[in-house]
C-alpha cells in the first residue's frame, strides 16, 4: 500500500514520522500498542515523540489504516489488517496474535439473531497463555 498518497488523498501530510510508525506497524505481528511502537522508532527517531504516535494512530484509524484493538488489557493495541478476524491474547505477557480460521460472519449472525440489534462490527479476543509463558510455567 502507498501510504503517502493514501494520506495525500484523505488530506494529511506525508511526514517522516508518519512513514515510519505505519512501517513500524506493519512490520510488527504483535499488534503493538502506542508506547510499544514509540519505543521501537525512538533510537532511529530520537525527535519523535509518543504524543506524536498517538496522534499518528487517530490519523490512522480515521481514514481506516487500522484498526484499534481493545483487548482486555487496559491498552489500545493496533492492527494494520483491518478485514473481520479475532485475536488471542496471552494472560501472562499480554502478547497478542491473529486468529484466524474463527468464522467471524456466523458469530455475528448468532448475535444479530439473539439481539434487536442489526450487527455492524465486532472484535472478538480470546484469551489463553502462549506456548512460551506456558512453557516457562511448565519449568
Amino acid at each position: 500500500m502507498d501510504i503517502a498518497r493514501v494520506l495525500r488523498s484523505e488530506g494529511f501530510k506525508v511526514t517522516p514520522q508518519r512513514i515510519a510508525i505505519y512501517d513500524a506497524l506493519r512490520s510488527a505481528h504483535n499488534h503493538p500498542t502506542a508506547e510499544m511502537i514509540y519505543h521501537t522508532l525512538r533510537p532511529a527517531h530520537p525527535s519523535m515523540s509518543l504524543a506524536t504516535v498517538y496522534k499518528t494512530m487517530e490519523i490512522f484509524e480515521k481514514i481506516g489504516l487500522v484498526k484499534v484493538l481493545e483487548v482486555g488489557d487496559e491498552r489500545a493495541h493496533y492492527d494494520w489488517d483491518t478485514d473481520t478476524h479475532s485475536h488471542v491474547r496471552c494472560i501472562r505477557c499480554n502478547k497478542v496474535e491473529d486468529l484466524m480460521g474463527v468464522d467471524s460472519k456466523a458469530i455475528s449472525e448468532i448475535a444479530e439473531q439473539g439481539s434487536d440489534y442489526h450487527i455492524t462490527g465486532q472484535q472478538i479476543t480470546f484469551e489463553g497463555i502462549c506456548p512460551e509463558c506456558a512453557k516457562k510455567e511448565s519449568h
